[in-house]
């Protein structure tokens, strides 16, 4: 009898193993998805003369996060001795450990494979890296851009996200972030800020006088695609970093995770709709677009706290906001074509300072530090390696390049060649 317990007890255990990889990498799916969204959206929000450029951006910069990650990232990220503030130095994954454990059936049985975590953590810093794209779109150099991609994933990122998932000071600080609304979507707003403000505007989008001249993307039905693939894929986002399914109580957690993510993003697209309204006199798209983005930034801090009325009031303060920020920073003259720094960063940030309403093991001080860590840390950073690729290789396209497109200049071919007045 002992001996059939304790091998009902290890294939128990293998089952749930089983179970608990196979949810992590459909969720990594889920989130990959997400590349195509950010691509889709990120055409659809620029001109036609740049829609070759950007699409070439999005599927390099996931390649790129997906090798680096692999080299040097993941190592940093989680490898490193807890509470410290530098990561350890090391390479690739390492090997599945506690396999032994899990077809014992111990307690220490490890719930997932290690390559599954793996998988599930590339493709969140190749959605940071996404965020970048589009902010600076239009007008800079694609090997300047691939080139910044390279130190991204492979260092900047992995130190931050070394401090909170990986174990570091934010963590033994009692920082909370559920899913990355600062460690993923702070941390890509801060580094595309440090970007646009080295890079400058596109030209004719300020006025000498103070005018601010709307330059409409070329595909809007585009645009809208990419936001609704997002929005799906954000469920593995949120659902998966819970990590396990495999019992009643993470069942039923998932389950809410999902709930109030899909109430956060819906409560998103009606504020930024409804206060485009009033402020615009028109429904504007645009900003309906990111008003569900920005509720889905905004409870990815804690999706699973929050009942789903409050995170439904979670994601309409992140669609409100985003109106405000996005017409803000037009004012402070910083050209963001998609809106990916107010969507990403001053949401992100809402959604960090949201979490203590609702969870009592989180304090605005650890979350203030968190904000304070993360946005230094890779603004300053971002702003060095910015500067360096200006001194060594520039990175803006000329002045005729970017009146011409940067499809040609950069690529050698048009997205929609029959649009083109030459012969």
């Amino acid at each position: 009898m002992e001996e059939l317990l304790n091998a009902t007890a290890g294939d128990l255990t293998q089952l749930k193993y089983a179970v608990d990889t196979f949810y992590f990498l459909m969720c990594g799916a889920l989130v990959m998805w997400m590349a195509a969204g950010f691509a889709m959206l990120e055409a659809g929000l620029v001109r036609a003369k740049n829609t070759t450029e950007i699409l070439t951006k999005n599927i390099a910069l996931y390649a790129i996060a997906c090798t680096m990650y692999l080299l040097c990232g993941y190592y940093l990220m989680y490898s490193s001795d807890e509470g410290g503030i530098i990561p350890s130095l090391g390479a690739l994954i390492g090997d599945e450990n506690g396999v032994d454990a899990v077809l014992a059936g111990g307690d220490d049985a490890p719930y997932y494979s290690a390559r599954s975590d793996f998988f599930f953590q590339v493709v969140f810093v190749a959605t940071a890296m996404s965020i970048v794209s589009g902010a600076v779109a239009e007008r800079m150099k694609l090997w300047a851009f691939l080139a910044f991609a390279v130190v991204m994933t492979g260092f900047i990122y992995p130190t931050s996200g070394y401090w909170t998932w990986g174990g570091g000071f934010l963590s033994e600080a009692g920082f909370f972030d559920f899913a990355g609304s600062g460690i993923v979507h702070m941390a890509g707003a801060s580094a595309a800020l440090a970007g646009v403000l080295v890079l400058g505007a596109r030209k004719g989008k300020y006025g000498k006088n103070g005018e601010i001249n709307a330059i409409p993307g070329a595909n809007l039905p585009l645009a809208t695609l990419g936001t609704f693939i997002l929005w799906l894929g954000w469920f593995g986002f949120n659902g998966g970093s819970e990590l396990k399914l495999s019992d009643v109580g993470e069942a039923n957690a998932v389950a809410q995770v999902f709930v109030n993510t899909n109430a956060a993003a819906a409560g998103g697209v009606i504020a930024a709709l409804i206060l485009a309204r009033l402020w615009f006199r028109k429904a504007d798209l645009t900003m309906a677009l990111n008003g569900a983005l920005a509720g889905l930034v905004a409870i990815t801090a804690d999706p699973l706290s929050p009942s789903a009325l409050a995170s439904s009031l979670v994601g309409a303060v992140g669609g409100a906001l985003v109106v405000f920020s996005i017409v803000t920073l037009d004012k402070l003259r910083i050209d963001d074509p998609v809106g990916a720094i107010s969507v990403h960063g001053v949401v992100g940030i809402w959604g960090l300072l949201a979490v203590p309403l609702s969870n009592a093991d989180a304090s605005y001080g650890a979350q203030l530090l968190g904000i304070v860590s993360i946005f230094g840390w890779v603004f300053i950073a971002s702003l060095v390696v910015w500067f360096i690729l200006k001194a060594i290789m520039g990175i803006r396209v000329s002045e005729e390049e970017e009146y011409e497109g940067v499809d040609l200049a950069e690529c050698g071919m048009e997205a929609y060649p029959e649009f083109s007045a030459k012969k």
